[in-house]
């Protein structure tokens, strides 16, 4: 999909959370054009394979690697994570600001004791492993992006869409208010992560249309901060603790996205070296989600009333017997997996690469991860997401 308009910063303020469906319209033209393009290309190759011979497909891949160079599809199955590990760099840094350590690995902002302690009640180690996730993050994009440099492509870059406020709270690091990539204090969170890996009988990659149980129902409905927006969210120990337990099943929300994210787009990858590195980074994310998950049932049992927006949202105890909530069950069940006359396995789940990428952003955007961001911002984002699900293996 060719980006018609280029990102412009003040296009900020011409969209308030622009569905992604709706970052679409206008472009459908366009994008028959292209894929009509796309269609009569892969006509024109399997043509010509026919025709010439497979070997002419050979010769162009050991060009490709003699000189180094990526093919469009494989720079494209690392480009759209790169931009996907940015923009997870930068809500993790706004946690670590608020409630990690500050050092040389990831400087920036001073903490906040008030929600630190908070953040702590899950777990006293929990600012520790803020900044190591937060670290990671970074590190991957950073790889990322350098990797793809040294092989002559474009890398990912986001610095056009720095424009959301994020948090003012004592702690945060004042220079970044107003840069930021992603909104924290108005989340949607679908918490059915949590007994999809507790079931052994269904995978959304065989049943698409099975609805897995919500951990915390009343995080999947109405818009909830992660982070005290101000001074005034740190007032209330009630509420400040449904701040806290808000974040403490947002990291695992996006932490298991990535764990599927990396395997279904390296069954995508032609170059040896880019599955390596897909299949390299992907663990690291289910390294973090597994954590994370752990963390997440140790959230107090509460409810509390937004006191600025009227939004109520109740943690349950997941201290119970039921397998399917069990906080205890932090291990991936086996559940089916390939063809039902198989039998069941432990498995990341899903793993299916058809529209991979353009899932992981339809599902950052209803998280609402992105309230406040542009037209141009959306238009990028859909542009890498789809040049990844349109890479083909080659052999």
């Amino acid at each position: 999909m060719k980006l018609t308009t280029k990102p412009d910063v003040n296009d900020s303020n011409k969209s308030e959370n622009l569905p992604l469906a709706d970052s679409l319209k206008g472009r459908v033209k366009s994008r028959k054009s292209y894929i009509s393009r796309r269609s009569f290309l892969g006509k024109t190759v399997a043509i010509g394979a026919g025709t010439m011979g497979a070997g002419l497909l050979t010769s162009i891949r050991a060009a490709e690697a003699a000189s180094g160079r990526l093919s469009p599809g494989d720079a494209a199955l690392l480009r759209f994570p790169a931009a996907v590990e940015l923009l997870e760099a930068d809500f993790w840094i706004q946690y670590n600001e608020l409630a990690g350590i500050q050092d040389k690995e990831v400087p920036g902002g001073s903490g906040n004791p008030d929600y630190t302690a908070a953040i702590e009640v899950l777990d006293e180690d929990m600012a520790d492993y803020i900044h190591d996730n937060t670290d990671d993050e970074i590190t991957h994009h950073t790889f990322l992006n350098a990797y793809l440099v040294s092989k002559g492509a474009a890398p990912a870059n986001l610095d056009a869409f720095r424009t959301l406020m994020g948090s003012t709270a004592t702690g945060v690091n004042t220079a970044l208010i107003g840069k930021r990539l992603t909104n924290l204090t108005q989340l949607t969170l679908d918490t059915s992560w949590w007994t999809r890996y507790r079931d052994d009988r269904h995978n959304p990659d065989l049943d698409p249309t099975f609805v897995f149980p919500q951990a915390v129902p009343s995080l999947a409905v109405n818009q909830h901060t992660a982070i005290p927006r101000t001074d005034a969210d740190t007032s209330d120990p009630n509420f400040l603790q449904a701040i806290a337990n808000t974040a403490a099943f947002h990291f695992p929300t996006i932490e298991q996205g990535g764990t599927s994210l990396y395997p279904s787009l390296a069954q995508r990858a032609t170059n040896v070296e880019v599955l390596r590195i897909l299949m390299s980074i992907g663990p690291t994310e289910t390294m973090h989600f597994q954590t994370w998950s752990d963390k997440a049932g140790n959230a107090p049992v509460l409810s509390a009333v937004d006191p600025v927006t009227g939004v109520k949202v109740t943690f349950p105890d997941f201290e119970v017997e039921n397998e399917l909530f069990d906080k205890s069950l932090i291990m991936p069940e086996p559940c089916p997996f390939l063809d039902r006359s198989l039998p069941i396995v432990s498995i990341i789940r899903p793993t299916n690469t058809v529209g991979a990428a353009m899932g992981a952003l339809t599902f950052l955007t209803d998280m609402g991860l992105f309230i406040g961001q542009s037209a141009a911002f959306f238009a990028y984002m859909t542009q890498l997401a789809d040049d990844a699900d349109h890479a083909k293996r080659g052999f």
